[in-house]
């Protein structure tokens, strides 16, 4: 999937489908399947390194895990988070850390809000940098909605969700994630904007859908409404894991095929 690809896909009424991802090994088995492209999301902070939210994220961080990703899926189009607060460093900070990211491999960046943020997200532009956005619940303004809560519920946030997904449109944004929103509002935005929406929580009229793996195989305890989970991989490994304790125990391993004579 190349960057073309994501409009031309709205235009033809494909759906596009899209899993984080954080290392080499799972990168090589996504490269596999039919999934369009992979997010490097700043949730690594939460699923990889055991923290409450994603703040704790940084630009070196999420740049060695997307050249690690973009290794082992070469076929696929890989985003990458930009990490709380690393929008508002200085202009020299900013450039030197999109440099990093971008050299790692990346094909765009994903950036919450808009906001205050024009300005660099033009700059992203001009330099040719895809930028993904995303409105609605941005995880790295968790303290300020004082939870993971569903946005968009009054006229009044619908009325500055939508002025937002426009600007972001009009800034030269290639596509918007919609997280934790009425349907009725990602229904509306996918219809007036002409470049794609993915949605996370956010109903089946967006453009296309995004999971965190981890929540998707089964490996987190996250239960939220939104969260489809296609199979219990943390079960799978217990049950592994008990299986060669027991073959230790029990001296079946290993046994002569696995010795060296």
């Amino acid at each position: 999937m190349k960057i073309y690809d994501w409009k031309l896909k709205k235009i033809n009424k494909e759906k596009i489908s899209m899993l984080t991802c954080y290392d080499f090994t799972f990168a090589k088995i996504l490269n596999q399947t039919k999934i369009d492209a992979l997010l490097v999301g700043d949730s690594s902070s939460m699923v990889i390194h055991g923290n409450e939210n994603t703040i704790g994220s940084n630009v070196e961080d999420l740049a060695q895990m997307c050249a690690s990703v973009v290794k082992g899926a070469k076929a696929k189009f890989v985003v990458c988070d930009l990490p709380f607060g690393f929008a508002f460093e200085s202009n020299d900070s900013f450039v030197a850390g999109i440099k990093m990211i971008m050299a790692s491999g990346a094909h765009a960046v994903k950036i919450e809000g808009v906001d205050g943020l024009e300005d660099k997200i033009s700059m992203l532009i001009q330099m040719g940098v895809p930028v993904m956005g995303h409105l609605g619940l941005t995880p790295q303004s968790i303290q300020k909605f004082g939870g993971f809560k569903v946005q968009g519920k009054s006229d009044e946030s619908k009325k500055e969700i939508f002025k937002s997904a426009q600007k972001l449109e009009s800034l030269g944004a290639f596509s918007v994630v919609l997280e934790c929103i009425p349907s009725d509002l990602s229904e509306t935005i996918s219809r007036e904007l002409s470049i794609p929406t993915i949605g996370i929580g956010a109903g089946v009229n967006a453009d296309g859908q995004i999971l965190v793996l981890h929540d998707f195989l089964g490996l987190t305890d996250f239960k939220a409404k939104f969260v489809r989970q296609y199979m219990n991989a943390g079960e799978l490994v217990k049950s592994a894991v008990d299986h060669y304790v027991d073959d230790v125990n029990s001296v079946q391993f290993p046994n002569s095929d696995e010795t060296y004579l």
